[in-house]
């Protein structure tokens, strides 16, 4: 069996110093700034934040996601960008500075993961490859992976050391963390069950019998569920536990499955960097640097395996849920970025300067002045027409950050557009998307939204009543292009017109 003198890789190096630690966080922190800063404040950085933001400022308000406002999101998520706007006001830059700080914290603990296989410049630099391949990958504003893959990152770091004097305690805590973050999104789930496996493989290695091991698995099980089953009572308590149990546990199944399904040709293309990236690792790892702690690095590829399913797991994959597979890769890859090995310090370079060039384009900051600028046009025109009573926008397809910036009230609780418009969620609302798309247009809002051309396939006969509503009773009061989709807000026509 083990002992303790066989972990010398998981101790601080000897040369290891606060200032060596104070360099890199500056370094990571500088990193982090540059990456996100020309979102900072961008009401439309990407499309599902904007959903979360605003039910996390109807939650700082008191109102319950769910029955009230719909999602399929944990309510973790929302919690987090309820706090943020709580703390710091409705502005879409309350929840990107928290997301910020999320990144610096999956920067720091890629680093300190990557610190038994390879020098502190190579750590430090596989933090740097995490935040600009989390923001390549969709997460440079305030997406839900910016959130879970620290979460999931410090899990690990605490299981990664099965001889830790405090390895059970320690393993706890992972397991309540990874049950945190599965209130920020459930796909994580496999990743939470890899880092279980792990524990109890060791706990089985370090001698542990059977009925132990049953005991071990059934705590780290109840601590995992611990904050779903906290946040489904509160619902419970306030008499809306079927609204949150349709939300986070049927809906899920109800969703149908893309035609392409889980990998087609353009995602293939686009997780073909990191299967690279990790795959060139490996082949180090195996023929050019063979890592220095080898039972560690399967450790490692444990994670990328867990991560990968994680991306995988729902019936449809955006490119952006590659995110969570970001810092595995990274980690996989350290044979071939070690600036030790004889390559020196050429694909750790070559790897962070292309990926700097993709992320800090000039270009950006031109392209968030443009959007932005046919954002505010748009609120402008709307909102003299819309109020927060009774006449309400309804966004058809577009950019749901518009009811916020209007003070425009919901004309239902599906306030995320691709939620009614989508033809993949026709049976996994709990109501009919022609149904509820009719009683909205009985209602006249003053002001629809409506896009040029469509991200996802479309229930046809919402949008045949939409366009017949819309050639009946309403004309274009502004057209603009946001993020290369042309957007059309259409005014309801007054009796004299």
């Amino acid at each position: 069996m083990a002992t303790a003198a066989t972990r010398p890789t998981f101790a601080k190096p000897a040369s290891h110093t606060v200032q060596h630690d104070a360099a890199a966080l500056v370094v990571l922190a500088i990193v982090v700034v540059a990456v996100r800063m020309p979102w900072l404040g961008h009401p439309v950085a990407t499309a599902d934040e904007q959903l979360y933001s605003l039910i996390g400022n109807a939650l700082a308000g008191g109102t319950l996601p769910y029955g009230e406002l719909w999602d399929r999101k944990p309510f973790g998520l929302f919690a987090l960008f309820g706090l943020a706007h709580a703390v710091a006001g409705p502005s879409p830059a309350a929840y990107q500075v928290l997301a910020a700080i999320f990144t610096l914290a999956g920067a720091w603990l890629t680093m300190l993961l990557a610190r038994p296989l390879v020098d502190r410049a190579t750590a430090a630099g596989a933090g740097v490859l995490y935040v600009l391949l989390m923001g390549v990958y969709g997460s440079h504003s305030g997406q839900s992976e910016t959130f879970h893959v620290p979460m999931i990152l410090l899990s690990a770091l605490l299981l990664r050391d099965p001889l830790h004097p405090r390895a059970l305690g320690r393993a706890c805590a992972a397991m309540l963390i990874g049950g945190v973050a599965l209130q920020v999104k459930y796909t994580v789930l496999p990743q939470c069950l890899v880092l279980g496996g792990w524990f109890l493989w060791n706990r089985h290695k370090a001698g542990d019998s059977g009925p132990k091991l049953i005991m071990l698995a059934a705590l780290s099980a109840a601590l995992g569920i611990l904050p779903t089953v906290l946040a489904g009572t509160g619902f419970a308590v306030a008499g809306q536990w079927d609204a949150f149990a349709h939300a986070n546990f049927l809906s899920f199944f109800d969703r149908a499955p893309a035609d392409a399904g889980r990998l087609h040709a353009d995602l293939a293309v686009q997780f073909l960097p990191l299967a690279l990236l990790a795959s060139c690792g490996v082949y180090a790892a195996l023929r050019l640097n063979p890592p220095r702690d080898l039972p560690y690095y399967r450790f490692i590829l444990l994670l990328l395996g867990g991560a990968t399913a994680t991306a995988f797991l729902p019936g449809t994959v955006y490119a952006y849920y590659f995110a969570a597979a970001v810092p595995a890769c990274v980690l996989a890859a350290l044979p071939l970025l070690d600036r030790t090995a004889p390559s020196r310090w050429v694909p750790l370079a070559v790897f962070i300067a292309a990926l700097a060039w993709m992320q800090l384009q000039p270009s950006k900051w031109e392209e968030r002045a443009a959007d932005s600028g046919a954002f505010d046009r748009l609120t402008a025109a709307i909102s003299p027409l819309v109020n927060a009573e009774d006449e309400c926008l309804w966004i058809h397809d577009g950019p749901a950050a518009l009811y916020r910036a209007t003070g425009s009230c919901f004309p239902t609780r599906f306030i995320y557009p691709d939620h009614l418009n989508n033809l993949l969620e026709r049976d996994a609302l709990g109501v009919s998307q022609t149904g509820e798309v009719r009683r909205i247009l009985l209602e006249s809002p003053p002001v629809i939204v409506t896009a040029a051309s469509a991200l996802t396939p479309q229930n046809e006969q919402v949008r045949r009543q939409v366009m017949e509503k819309i050639a009946a009773s309403y004309e274009p009061i502004a057209r603009e292009t946001v993020q290369d989709r042309e957007y059309t807000a259409w005014g309801l026509r007054t009796a004299t017109d």
